[in-house]
């Protein structure tokens, strides 16, 4: 199955492809540059992999949550690809993605992802490994980092995610001299979710794709007279 996925919901922009015979990935942190840098990155995999759109069996995206604009430009991208191809669009959790890679490179069980989502929130999610892949213990959402913190309360767990360096509350909850290794989502290890999600028939047409961004409040201060 070939299947491209993309992926700019936070600092990092991604992008990975899985052929049949391997898996091409770009990631680079580029604040800012995503919209410059995605569509290039898009067409190094396919000429790396020498196939085309037209090759691909279905694309998938980092649907959120993140940050509004990193989540746009990913949604955008998407539908415009799926679009000119008629491919069917899976739309990946950022914070599956990252318990994913957890999983991929450790033989932890349970996975914890908290993003820095500002304003005193992160996004947050936890995660246990099981026969299929992993399920969700504690359903995504955004919350205060003390609230995360209690959600954690007498589990063991690995890290990932911006949210552990950026409060107190959450680093507090590590095992002493115990790192957060992975910080952000990577398009490459949104492949397997994708593609079980297009076995299990769980993708969408171009017109029907929708990020998620979990809170509708913006992550700036408004100007005055505009609240």
């Amino acid at each position: 199955m070939n299947i491209l996925a993309i992926d700019t919901a936070t600092e990092a922009c991604s992008v990975a492809l899985h052929t049949e015979k391997n898996v091409i990935a770009r990631f680079e942190l580029c604040p800012q540059q995503h919209s410059q840098r995605l569509l290039p990155m898009v067409d190094e995999v396919l000429k790396e992999a020498a196939i085309s759109l037209l090759d691909l069996d279905a694309l998938a995206f980092g649907r959120g949550p993140g940050s509004f604009t990193g989540v746009r430009i990913a949604t955008g991208m998407v539908q415009g690809l799926a679009f000119g191809a008629n491919l069917p669009v899976a739309g990946i959790s950022t914070l599956a993605a990252m318990a994913q890679q957890g999983f991929e490179q450790t033989d932890a069980e349970t996975c914890a992802c908290a993003i820095d989502a500002r304003m005193g929130e992160v996004y947050f999610a936890i995660y246990q490994r099981n026969a299929e892949g992993m399920n969700e213990l504690v359903k995504e959402q955004v919350c205060p980092p003390a609230e995360a913190a209690h959600l954690l309360k007498g589990r063991k767990f690995i890290p990932v995610g911006t949210g552990w360096q950026a409060y107190a509350e959450l680093q507090q909850t590590l095992p002493p001299e115990c790192t957060v290794d992975i910080l952000y989502p990577s398009a490459e290890f949104m492949l397997s979710l994708a593609a079980r999600a297009v076995n299990d028939h769980n993708t969408v047409a171009a017109d029907k794709v929708s990020p998620v961004y979990l809170r509708d409040k913006v992550t700036w201060k408004k100007l005055p007279g505009r609240e």
